[in-house]
């Protein structure tokens, strides 16, 4: 189930709420109580492996206009 962090605008305070994604915008209430909160924009690191399980590098920026280094005409 997904995980949403929201900021409370009256105490300041971080907190997360798990709810299913259909639920993702309904609003939520801060542990303390208060129900003035806006969701927070997050980021998700997406990192891939190789079938051996070691992590592959970063995709090199290339060069060129294919983007192989080659230049096309």
């Amino acid at each position: 189930m997904p995980r949403y962090d929201y900021r409370c605008r009256a105490c300041g305070s971080t907190f997360e709420v798990s709810r299913p994604m259909i639920n993702a915008s309904d609003p939520a209430t801060c542990p303390d109580g208060h129900d003035d909160t806006v969701k927070l924009l997050s980021t998700v690191a997406v990192t891939g492996t190789s079938r051996g399980g070691a992590p592959q590098p970063p995709p090199s920026a290339g060069g060129g206009c294919c983007g192989g280094g080659g230049c096309c005409s």
